[in-house]
């Protein structure tokens, strides 16, 4: 269990930081938020989970690249998901937006250790542990 709960965060920190990464760089080039770019970025989400890879690349560095290749297409529906909350940002919030999904996966990241630790709670305190025995 404490590696599904590594391997989630781990996927929820990427996906965030790459969508703050996207979202960071439309405000640079000075586009603002409209209902198009929502529209785009849900249709390249669907277009990425449909074209998702089947090949097995496996563990690289102890980073589950399958893993992160699987929730890839969920990137830009997370990026869609704060422009759609502020419509018509300006390039400089747009700026922002891509701040707070940043820093969004970055909190989730350092969090890893407070997950990690409530799990052993939640074990030592019912006395029992789920996964393969």
């Amino acid at each position: 269990m404490e590696t599904a709960i590594q391997r989630g965060s781990l996927q929820v920190t990427a996906v965030c930081l790459v969508a703050s990464a996207m979202v960071l760089a439309l405000g640079l080039v000075g586009a603002t938020a409209t209902p198009l770019l929502v529209v785009v970025f849900l249709a390249f989400a669907v277009g990425l989970y449909y074209s998702r890879p089947d090949a097995a690349v496996g563990t690289v560095y102890g980073l589950d690249i399958d893993g992160l290749l699987d929730s890839l297409w969920l990137t830009p529906a997370v990026a869609a998901l704060p422009l759609l909350v502020e419509l018509g940002a300006s390039p400089g919030e747009m700026q922002a937006l891509g701040g707070i999904l940043g820093l969004v996966g970055m909190a989730n990241y350092f969090l890893r250790p407070v997950y990690l630790l409530a799990y052993d709670l939640a074990v030592s305190v019912t006395g029992r542990r789920r996964g393969p025995t």
